[in-house]
């Protein structure tokens, strides 16, 4: 498997998108992929619960461009390391995905990297609360994509979800997540909205 998804990201290329200038409006994050050849797993976090806002929403390792980086891709490892101890020279960067917009239109660049397995890596508590994988495997069983209940601060909303042990990806992660397995692994993965009446691929 792991195979596959590199041989098909070879025509992602590695951009080293310069970043607008303002703060605020862009970010960059990792999609890791440990290197195991089978099933290899994708590192997760969960933001922590005292943060104002996304609090307790998984995401993937990264963050907002900060005067300083050279480009997106400097943002995506700084946060990387920040939030999860993972040092740039752990990271094999391999592709970049499509640039894709938040609900808050925050423009956002995922970039793929591969880890060795069983590295140790830690949440840093004042961002996090958890630091998790998931096999690649688990995201290609169509009964395992879902529909759940999600409340916040001004929504209250059904969105398609993928669930694992207690952690609920949706929203802007699972659109990431959709991207990069419908580009590497030809996934076929299409998200349903209940709630907006709408049927739509994952955004590329």
């Amino acid at each position: 498997m792991l195979k596959r998804i590199t041989e098909r990201l070879n025509t992602m290329p590695v951009d080293r998108i310069r970043p607008f200038g303002v703060e605020g409006v862009e970010a960059a994050i990792l999609v890791a992929l440990t290197r195991e050849p089978a099933n290899p797993k994708i590192i997760f976090t969960k933001r922590a619960e005292h943060l104002n806002s996304h609090r307790g929403e998984v995401a993937f390792p990264g963050g907002k461009w900060e005067p300083g980086d050279e480009d997106l891709l400097v943002t995506a490892l700084r946060e990387t390391r920040e939030e999860i101890d993972l040092s740039p020279h752990q990271v094999q960067v391999i592709a970049g995905l499509p640039v894709n917009r938040t609900s808050q239109l925050m423009r956002v660049k995922p970039y793929v990297g591969l880890i060795e397995p069983d590295l140790v890596l830690i949440a840093n508590p004042e961002e996090l609360d958890a630091v998790f994988e998931v096999p690649v495997s688990y995201f290609l069983d169509p009964s395992n994509l879902t529909v759940d209940y999600f409340v916040g601060p001004d929504y209250a909303l059904n969105m398609p979800c993928f669930i694992y042990d207690d952690y609920r990806i949706w929203g802007f992660s699972l659109v990431v997540l959709a991207d990069f397995l419908n580009i590497s692994l030809d996934a076929g993965i299409r998200l349903v909205y209940p709630d907006c009446s709408d049927l739509r691929p994952a955004s590329r």
